[in-house]
């Protein structure tokens, strides 16, 4: 079916954009449009505050909201929300946290929350000019965001430092104003660029009257301000630790055995990439879902984990484990830049929700929440793959997305589960026994 470009979309209602798409690649069918609209909130006020979000919505996207309780970090007892598709990733954090609990819980600290804003510019002049400019203009590029930074330094935040980069070896003419942050509970997106676009602006003005420029050298060219998601210095750790003795994990395991598994397990993949891929995405099921459930950006959140899983050169483990004197410790160190003020916290609702049931955190807190929640992600991971296989329990979990993919009735359904406690369970296994009970 060939369509043609549209002009204007953004600037239909919301029902023409519907018709428009119906339209031009549902052939009208009324099926589409009803699924489009089964997904709205009859709350027609709230509806649209989610139209708002974005722009050229026209329905909205559902994910499960669930409750991973007997989280116990640093002696405080949470309830953790997690907001995400993947059938087995609640189930999983709750059993290592229930696991956890009565071993003394999970122990996390900040071991930073400085942030990273950059001004790229191109500088074609004498490399100790730049450096004497910049020395003397320094002070002025604070004085020119004063007006940015009052209210956030009152709370005992701001701009920490303001370096010159060189980056010519790499790029002719390349230098940075690479500046360090302070934003306290918010992620400060917006205001750390609103002061790297101050910075540029005060760059070039000062050039153009600087007296030891050159009239070549005086016409800096600025490429762009912004943020970094690269945060290695807003990092938090996450541990836990208990004598391998009490690693009774699966009845008939030799808890010895178990922990020298365990711990071999992390070493594969702190050296082979292609396994730590695989073991950090298992961190990440737990960590994204609970950064989605409190409205921050899971996109950011990732992209530096990655980065900094790569920044001795190869990709490896963001976890640890070592056994010492008949202890069994395992560890998460993760750079985590949140927020818990500001952006959706105060717009979504469910959002909110999420905030309050974990009793309103600061960022720092907030991170540490984070942290404990993919370390036990990791554990469950780690523990059904040295025992029992990865596949037992995540399919058993499964089982209830492929029953419902071949709308299994609830009397279907309740023998199935009863049948698949003591089967293994697979996408042909499933439907053979489904066809079997329809005979």
């Amino acid at each position: 079916m060939m369509v043609n470009p549209v002009s204007g979309f953004s600037k239909l209602s919301k029902s023409e954009k519907i018709d428009w798409v119906i339209s031009n690649y549902f052939s009208g069918d009324d099926q589409a449009r009803d699924r489009i609209m089964q997904y709205w909130n009859s709350d027609t006020e709230l509806q649209r505050l989610h139209d708002e979000f974005i722009e050229n919505t026209i329905t909205n996207y559902y994910l499960p909201f669930g409750i991973a309780p007997n989280f116990l970090i640093n002696d405080k007892l949470y309830a953790v929300p997690l907001a995400i598709e993947e059938s087995s990733v609640v189930a999983a954090a709750s059993k290592s946290a229930k696991f956890w609990l009565d071993r003394g819980g999970f122990r996390t600290r900040v071991l930073g929350t400085k942030k990273v804003g950059q001004v790229h510019f191109i500088f074609k002049g004498e490399h100790d000019k730049l450096k004497e400019f910049f020395r003397s203009t320094k002070d002025k590029l604070f004085i020119a965001v004063n007006s940015i930074t009052r209210n956030m330094q009152k709370r005992g935040g701001g701009i920490l430092d303001i370096s010159l980069v060189d980056k010519t070896a790499d790029l002719e003419g390349y230098y940075q104003l690479h500046a360090r942050f302070e934003t306290l509970d918010a992620m400060g997106a917006n205001f750390i660029n609103s002061c790297l676009e101050q910075f540029a602006k005060t760059l070039k003005d000062e050039a153009l009257v600087y007296p030891a420029f050159s009239k070549d050298e005086k016409e800096i060219q600025v490429i762009m301000s912004i943020l970094s998601n690269y945060v290695p210095e807003c990092l938090v750790q996450a541990e836990v630790q208990c004598p391998i003795d009490d690693l009774t994990v699966i009845k008939g395991i030799r808890t010895d055995e178990f922990a020298a598994k365990f711990v071999q397990a992390i070493r594969i993949a702190e050296i082979e990439p292609y396994r730590a891929v695989t073991h950090n995405k298992g961190i990440m099921n737990g960590v994204d879902a609970v950064v989605v459930a409190t409205g921050n950006d899971f996109r950011a959140i990732e992209s530096c984990v990655h980065a900094y899983a790569s920044r001795n050169g190869q990709y490896t483990s963001l976890s640890g484990a070592e056994l010492d004197d008949g202890i069994f410790r395992f560890w998460l160190e993760i750079p985590l830049a949140l927020g818990t003020v500001g952006g959706l916290t105060r717009l979504h609702p469910l959002v909110g929700f999420a905030h309050e049931l974990l009793g309103n955190p600061s960022a720092p807190e907030l991170m540490q929440i984070v942290a404990a929640v993919g370390l036990a992600q990791n554990f469950a991971a780690l523990t059904s793959l040295v025992t029992t296989g990865i596949q037992q329990g995540h399919m058993k979990m499964h089982l209830m997305n492929i029953l419902n993919e071949f709308k299994a009735t609830d009397t279907e359904k309740s023998q199935l589960v009863e049948h698949f406690k003591t089967h293994t369970v697979t996408h042909s296994a499933v439907v053979k026994a489904l066809e079997r009970l329809r005979l």
